[in-house]
């Protein structure tokens, strides 16, 4: 199966006009729900055969799991909401070397050495900010972690940088002492 692959990539250039990293990088600048959507874009966009198409489309899926590009993905369309995501990483990094951050699909896990924060961008205008503080009473804006079950015991929504405050700070740091 590897070498019918590779032969199919060394082929490309020829039978489809392009590289496997030339059709990537057209793919990179479209976003599909489907994989048959950018099958489909690339047979009628571009005239590529099923079995090329299907072949690219699934190659350039594998390289959209490094970090950066999951956070883009996660953001794309809700660009205004990257300056709360880089504002809240901004303070949580100042905690101490030991504060790791993990993108995943759809959320950011920040982790100690268990996770104390995640941030996912929940609309257009929203950011969600879990925060894991056992024992801590619920206030208007520390709310209960809702979507998050049990990942988080608490939830604060964010839509303007000037919300990452020095009393979100305070929160912040309290899940991080408590995550050793």
């Amino acid at each position: 199966m590897e070498k019918a692959l590779q032969t199919m990539i060394d082929n490309m250039p020829e039978k489809t006009g392009k590289s496997l990293s030339e059709w990537k990088s057209i793919l990179k600048t479209k976003s599909f729900a489907k994989h048959s959507e950018g099958v489909n874009y690339l047979k009628k966009e571009h005239g590529v055969t099923h079995g090329f198409a299907n072949t690219i489309v699934t190659l350039s899926k594998e390289e959209n799991n490094s970090p950066t590009d999951l956070v883009n993905q996660q953001y794309k369309g809700k660009e205004n909401l990257i300056p709360i995501y880089e504002a809240l990483l901004k303070v949580m990094k100042t905690f101490g070397d030991d504060v790791t951050v993990t993108p995943k699909k759809t959320t950011v896990s920040i982790i100690r050495k268990k996770q104390f924060a995640l941030i996912k961008p929940a609309t257009k205008t929203r950011i969600d900010l879990g925060l894991k503080i056992k024992d801590k009473p619920t206030i208007d804006r520390l709310e209960s972690s809702g979507p998050f079950g049990s990942m988080c015991t608490h939830r604060v929504q964010l839509t303007d940088t000037s919300q990452v405050d020095e009393e979100l700070t305070n929160w912040l740091k309290e899940a991080y002492e408590k995550a050793e």
